[in-house]
């Protein structure tokens, strides 16, 4: 039986990296989740069934099919009363963007918009949706701050870019709570294997070198998936006035890519590198600066990286062949 304490909660995009952790944590804590998502095949389709296999294990959690391109994707969410939302469902990738720039257009500007005229017509409490830190493109002011010009240098940010306009759009005049979430590199346990960690990762366990673009000549604000799930679970819980507004999701501690590759090799495996051009469409360097987030939520303290990626890469020794990366 639901109880006062337990809340309904749509995740969409819930088979990938931070829609899965959030929901187990959201399933952990006796809250009723309706996870939807298309099971794209971007990366591993059979990594995403294995996270909604461990999602499975909870009798809170249902599940639905459903590719929020179409029009008439949330009908079969009507009968249903969410107190919150998380919109994570999107076409992931920068590079990617170059070569298929349409998919962007669908799923992240058309869908999200799908999604927030469903939420128009129901009374939730708040809704949360995944922007990115690429929304500001190349800078050379940090931390960057939620209040900097934007400058997105790629189809996949101008994306993010315009659900951002689109979600304050949608706040003013259907006076709903919408929280736009600039996140900053994602890593941890579960993660994606098209990114850099996951990536040096497998080359080193299968002796195959790494393409590292631009000999690792650039930074990025790595943030634990542990942090953003417990910042995601607090925002829920927080009560505010604002109809909207931006949070950078972020460590305020961007990592050396060429050093961090030195530290792997040095401290945990062998890795053998393959240098290749700088990519036109990457960013030179992330780091988001965190004091409006951290003020919001009174929130102590951010991971210590070394220790996070030594649990991150010992986690993908374990399970690397079962889930099939």
């Amino acid at each position: 039986m639901k109880t006062k304490l337990t809340k309904n909660i749509l995740v969409t995009g819930v088979a990938g990296f931070i829609g899965f952790s959030l929901a187990l944590k959201l399933l952990k804590q006796k809250h009723i989740v309706v996870g939807i998502d298309n099971l794209d095949d971007y990366y591993s389709v059979k990594l995403k069934k294995k996270r909604l296999i461990e999602l499975k294990k909870y009798k809170n959690f249902k599940n639905k099919l459903i590719n929020i391109e179409k029009s008439t994707s949330f009908d079969s969410l009507q009968k249903e009363n969410f107190d919150h939302i998380f919109h994570f469902a999107a076409q992931a990738g920068v590079r990617h963007s170059a070569i298929n720039p349409n998919k962007y257009i669908k799923t992240n500007i058309l869908g999200t918009i799908n999604l927030f005229k469903f939420a128009s017509t129901k009374k939730i409490k708040s809704i949360f949706f995944a922007s990115s830190s690429s929304v500001y493109g190349d800078s050379k002011n940090f931390p960057l701050k939620e209040n900097d010009k934007l400058n997105p240098k790629n189809i996949y940010a101008t994306s993010k870019v315009i659900n951002e306009i689109t979600a304050k759009s949608f706040s003013k005049n259907y006076s709903m709570k919408i929280f736009g979430l600039r996140f900053f590199t994602i890593f941890g346990e579960w993660g994606r294997p098209d990114m850099l960690l996951f990536k040096m990762f497998k080359n080193s366990l299968i002796n195959k070198k790494l393409e590292l673009n631009n000999n690792g000549n650039h930074y990025r604000d790595f943030t634990y998936i542990d942090d953003v799930v417990e910042i995601l679970y607090l925002l829920m819980n927080k009560k505010t006035a604002k109809l909207y507004d931006i949070y950078n999701i972020c460590s305020n501690n961007p990592q050396n890519i060429k050093k961090l590759i030195t530290y792997f090799q040095k401290n945990l495996s062998t890795l053998k590198i393959l240098k290749i051009p700088k990519n036109k469409l990457d960013v030179f360097k992330t780091h988001g600066d965190n004091k409006k987030i951290i003020k919001f939520l009174k929130f102590k303290k951010f991971s210590e990286f070394e220790s996070a990626f030594k649990r991150t890469f010992q986690w993908y020794k374990k399970y690397n062949k079962k889930l099939i990366f």
